[in-house]
Order: C-alpha cells, then sequence, then structure tokens
C-alpha cells in the first residue's frame, strides 16, 4: 500500500499537465539599427514580430527603408527615430502601397506604431520632411597613417624577439623544476 501511494506521489510531480499555447503575435524583437550620416551617428530602435534584415538611409531623399522579412500574418512594430535624424510630416509605403500607420512624436523622438499583414519578404519606405534638424553636417577629416619608418619596423621586430626569447627562458625553467621534482 505504501508503495503504491509512494509511486503515485512520484508520477504526480513527474506528470505533470501541460498547456500550450502558440507564440503570440505581440512577441517582440528588438533591433538597434545604426545610421551614420552628416557626420553624425543615430541610433533607430525597432520592436517588432518580425525581422529587419536589412535597411537603407537615403539622406538626398530624406528616406529609411526597412526590409522586413516575417513568418507571421498579423505584423506589429513599433520604430523610435530620433527627430534630428528623420523629422517632419512622414509619409510611409509599405511595398509601394502607400500606409498610415500611428504617429506619436515629441521634440527627440517619433513612435511610430505599424500594424499589417502580410507574411514574407515586406518593405518599408519612411520619408520625413526634414533631416539633421538643428544639428550642421559636420566635415569628417581625413585622417592618414604616417608610413612606416625602417627603423620602426626593425624595433618592433626586436620587441617580438625579445618576448618570444624571455618565453624560451620561462620555459626551461619550468621543466627544469618538473623533472628536479621527479
Amino acid at each position: 500500500m505504501k508503495i503504491i501511494f509512494l509511486l503515485s506521489l512520484i508520477l504526480l510531480f513527474v506528470i505533470s499537465p501541460v498547456y500550450g499555447q502558440s507564440l503570440s503575435d505581440a512577441t517582440g524583437l528588438v533591433n538597434r539599427l545604426d545610421v551614420q550620416t552628416g557626420g553624425y551617428a543615430f541610433e533607430i530602435e525597432t520592436i517588432s514580430n518580425f525581422n529587419i534584415h536589412d535597411y537603407n538611409f537615403d539622406k538626398d531623399e530624406k528616406r529609411l527603408s526597412l526590409f522586413i522579412n516575417s513568418g507571421l500574418e498579423h505584423n506589429l512594430g513599433e520604430i523610435l527615430i530620433p527627430q534630428t535624424l528623420l523629422g517632419g510630416n512622414f509619409t510611409f509605403y509599405l511595398n509601394d502601397q502607400q500606409y498610415f500607420p500611428k504617429i506619436n512624436s515629441n521634440e527627440k523622438i517619433s513612435f511610430i506604431t505599424l500594424n499589417f499583414t502580410g507574411s514574407g519578404e515586406n518593405k518599408l519606405e519612411i520619408f520625413g520632411t526634414s533631416y539633421l534638424d538643428g544639428l550642421a553636417d559636420k566635415e569628417i577629416p581625413q585622417i592618414e597613417s604616417p608610413a612606416l619608418q625602417k627603423g620602426e619596423m626593425l624595433s618592433d621586430y626586436f620587441g617580438w624577439l625579445a618576448l618570444l626569447g624571455f618565453l624560451a627562458v620561462v620555459m626551461a625553467l619550468i621543466v627544469v623544476k618538473i623533472r628536479n621534482k621527479k
């Protein structure tokens, strides 16, 4: 009787009921897109249930293109764009069709909420009316590396040779100590 009670108690913990649920469409992947333009670096953050496998920023057209890959039919996403990078009135195109997402903006960021259908490859283009708002284009200085002199190369060679010699002496001392212990 005790064995049956003990066995049922053990099975209670070993075999537990599992209630499975498919992955929610609202599960979010965080992507950080680094845009280098005008001598500045900006970070665009996205949280979405789809993958952004590539992006492109065109400063002349004031356009950000996102190349999206989704395995779900109902796509949800949020995009945070710094106002200093791309701002003003936005126009959106999803797969070359005009698209109207929800937009909230303040003086620092534009918060865009996406909700669209369609699995597979999609392309979202975001056009702004202002670029580098409040910032001036920086001139990126061209830094030329000095040519190596023969003397510099020779001193580097002697440095490596001295390090190699030191390591050889240390290894020899270790081997001698190990042999003396035996």
